[in-house]
């Protein structure tokens, strides 16, 4: 056993599966801690909030000011204000105009210099009225923010109460009363990514393990009676193999799901169901071991012996193949994991609005078109930890198989 366990630990792809695997785990586990609360819960009007640090901004009027005079503050201003039609629109005059420059028109603020160094020039050239008009109100609104020292706010229950902000006035992140970190924004219904994947995985890796228990109960028990008594036992278990096998088992786990109805499926039921879809060929692969294992000279002196059928399969056979049940019982979860993924994105996955699973992310991000609107902190991050839990899981099961199998030894 320590033997095994040794040669497991030097296992470069079982030790890149399990630091993988265990990263995932602590921080499924370890974050709700540090930002607890309901992982559903919906803290943005819109939807799609960018990733950042975000922070009251009635808040920080009151919040005790500090002035700082920021080199090119006046030009970062006026990029920030030019949304992605204007710049289109800029970058096509100047190029149009045949504006010389030197630089890339790409960034913002050089966009900027150019356009207010050739704005007179340029604004000589042909064009439409309305082109024209459209211009000249990108250069009046650019002015209007160069130009604008303070900035009023009033107190809407009284006129004479007002706040005076100038452009050197700014406010520290820490001391502003509400202050709300979203590293990966928030989705299409407004509530913190991180929070809700990382539920998500959690509830994920149980639907995968629940499923994967149930897979391989199911294979071991049908393949061990039906490699060790063979006969009509075998022939038996075998057809029943056979037709799960005819069927594909998406297909057949699509068929069952739909069945079920939406209120019915809830994530431990679904994950029931993945099992009881995927246990044939853990039962075809555990019948072809015991078959191998049954005549051994230790079986046969059991059999002598007068042992019971359980206390043979128990002591004589099984330990012989419990590293491979193993093995079998990792790569269950992981296409537990996947089918649910794969159901969730047909609409059949679980029908839940209190636990959400990664592959429920992924269909609420399909359905509010987060691929297409550019919102890639809504769908990116569930795809690259449903990557991560399986790579993990199929790196621990390699990392096992070349112990565990001589012919694949160095």
């Amino acid at each position: 056993m320590k033997s095994t366990l040794k040669q497991l630990l030097h296992s470069p792809k079982f030790m890149t599966g399990l630091i993988t695997f265990l990263v995932v785990l602590i921080l499924v586990i370890v974050y709700p801690f540090i930002v607890p609360g309901d992982p559903l819960e919906r803290i943005g009007v819109g939807t799609f909030a960018k990733p950042g640090i975000y922070f009251s901004l009635y808040d920080s009027v009151t919040t005790q000011r500090e002035t700082l005079k920021l080199s090119n503050a006046d030009e970062k201003r006026m990029a920030a204000a030019v949304d992605e039609e204007d710049k289109a629109a800029m970058k096509e005059l100047i190029k149009k105009t045949e504006t010389a420059y030197d630089g890339d028109l790409d960034d913002t603020v050089f966009l900027i210099e150019v356009w207010e160094e050739n704005y007179d020039a340029m604004m000589q050239t042909k064009m439409k009225s309305a082109d024209k008009k459209y211009y000249q109100r990108i250069q009046k609104r650019l002015e209007a923010l160069k130009s604008a020292d303070n900035m009023l706010v009033y107190d809407e229950d009284s006129e004479d109460s007002k706040t005076t902000i100038t452009k050197t006035d700014y406010v520290r992140t820490g001391a502003v009363a509400n202050v709300k970190v979203l590293p990966l924004g928030t989705e299409n219904f407004g509530r913190d990514m991180l929070k809700e994947l990382l539920a998500a995985a959690g509830t994920s890796l149980k639907i995968g393990l629940l499923a994967g228990i149930v897979a391989t109960l199911l294979g071991l028990f049908f393949g061990l009676l039906s490699g060790y008594l063979g006969g009509w036992v075998d022939e038996v278990i075998m057809f029943i193999t056979t037709m799960f096998t005819v069927i594909p088992g998406f297909v057949l786990l699509i068929l069952i799901s739909y069945s079920l109805g939406q209120e019915a499926r809830g994530p431990m039921i679904i994950a029931v169901v993945i099992g009881l879809t995927s246990w044939t060929w853990t039962a075809r692969s555990v019948r072809s071991q015991v078959i191998s294992l049954r005549n051994r000279d230790h079986v046969n002196l059991s059999k002598i012996s007068g042992h019971s059928l359980a206390r043979i399969i128990l002591t004589d056979i099984l330990p012989y193949i419990a590293s491979y049940v193993v093995m079998a019982f990792i790569l269950q979860v992981s296409s537990g994991i996947l089918a649910e993924a794969q159901l969730s994105l047909l609409g059949l996955g679980p029908k839940t609005t209190t636990t959400p699973t990664l592959g429920l992310m992924m269909n609420w991000a399909m359905n509010y078109s987060a691929h297409t609107n550019g919102s890639w902190w809504a769908y990116f991050p569930v795809i690259f930890i449903i990557a991560a839990i399986t790579f993990s899981l199929n790196q621990m099961n390699t990392g096992m198989d070349q112990v565990f199998n001589p012919a694949l030894r160095d």
